[in-house]
């Protein structure tokens, strides 16, 4: 599929509708696109990314459509293969350089076997023209790998940004202005991929800010012809600012770890918290990254298993953990059978978290009358705290 952004500016990416997982980890509930643009100055011609070797054919087939017969530039915003895996044959098949940042340069060479001498090593802030159509390098580290940065079109004002802003959403409307299902894929991908690099992204957004952007095209999902949209939802993301929503993850063998966060669960409702409850069995983790990014408070709700933390929960916590969202509370609540140092282990577990823990709440055996009175303590603990 090829789409005119402006003159002489294609998508020539693929649309991936059935792949569901990324990384063997990110669920894909909507698919993803591999988003590639073609840039066609009076002198020269230059590909921004090129797609997943999967779509190779697709791929290759769009620029057969335009009859492109050579590219001469081929940059590599970003070194990992959903954007970088078929630049060696683009570099063969159309004899392009490919132009990156040393950085990344060092990725290609390992990560897609380019060679030294199809390199050409730029600065950030450096230019290169194409006759009538110039490309702006502007480096953003971090975002989410440390050698990426972001390519800007100055006279069609077109931010080429790489992941940043970017949706796992197959779509044939590659441009959009926003709307609910857009806003519900970019938080996702924010969350899943772009969170634990929050307070990095704030500066990255700073230097981006200060070009004159009238389109923001990422390297997943739709274009954005309104960049302000994702901008300012951008902004409330990475901002210090939470809401008053408490997210529940728990697990539960013999049914008193679930009777504690049910109670719980109940009691934050009755006060008019807003609750997002994960049973962690058979959810799904891009559904919590969600939820993580504007909680206030979060609670982990387990059992012991062999003297430790529950292994599904395990897995959970890990994932928190190296999201680093900036949740402000941390409750923890639990039973078991004949000790352990499970809280111990959860503590261990979320120092990423920066956040305060409240006193936990952990019982022997069944929850009893006596243990419910703690629990009624820790939700007033949390009202408080959500109410100052």
């Amino acid at each position: 599929m090829i789409r005119k952004l402006a003159n002489n500016v294609y998508f020539v990416g693929a649309i991936d509708w059935d792949r569901k997982l990324f990384d063997e980890l990110i669920p894909l509930p909507n698919g993803t696109t591999y988003n590639s643009y073609l840039v066609k100055g009076q002198e020269k011609i230059a590909l921004i990314d090129t797609v997943d070797p999967k779509k190779e054919e697709e791929f290759f087939n769009n620029l057969d459509k335009l009859n492109i017969g050579k590219i001469d530039y081929v940059v590599s915003n970003h070194a990992e293969q959903d954007h970088s895996g078929l630049i060696g044959k683009v570099v063969e098949k159309y004899g392009a350089k490919v132009v990156t940042n040393e950085k990344c340069a060092e990725f290609l060479k390992t990560h897609v076997h380019v060679e030294d001498d199809d390199i050409r090593i730029i600065k950030d802030g450096e230019e290169l023209d194409l006759g009538e159509k110039t490309l702006k390098f502007v480096f953003t580290p971090w975002v989410h790998w440390p050698e990426t940065m972001v390519t800007y079109l100055k006279e069609d004002k077109i931010l080429f940004s790489c992941d940043l802003f970017g949706s796992h959403y197959a779509t044939s409307e590659i441009e959009q202005n926003g709307g609910e299902k857009l806003l519900e894929m970019a938080k996702r991908y924010y969350a899943e991929i772009m969170m634990p690099f929050r307070n990095i992204i704030k500066k990255n957004i700073e230097k981006i800010e200060k070009l004159e952007i009238e389109k923001i095209a990422p390297s997943h999902g739709p274009v954005y012809p309104n960049p302000r949209f994702i901008l300012n939802e951008y902004k409330k993301w990475i901002s210090d600012n939470v809401e008053n929503e408490v997210v529940i993850l728990y697990v539960s063998m013999h049914e008193s770890t679930k009777k504690m966060i049910e109670y719980l669960t109940d009691k934050l409702m009755d006060e008019g918290l807003s609750v997002k409850l994960h049973n962690i069995v058979n959810s799904d983790i891009g559904e919590i990254a969600v939820d993580l990014v504007d909680a206030s408070t979060v609670v982990i709700g387990t059992p012991m298993v062999l003297a430790g933390v529950h292994p599904l929960m395990a897995g959970a916590i890990y994932l928190v953990n190296a999201l680093r969202p900036k949740t402000k509370y941390l409750a923890l609540v639990g039973s078991y059978g004949w000790g352990g140092r499970f809280i111990d282990e959860i503590k261990e577990m979320t120092k990423n978290l920066k956040a305060e823990i409240f006193e936990p709440v952990v019982v022997k055996g069944l929850i009893s009358k006596k243990d419910y009175k703690k629990l009624d303590n820790l939700v007033n603990e949390i009202i408080k705290r959500n109410k100052d």
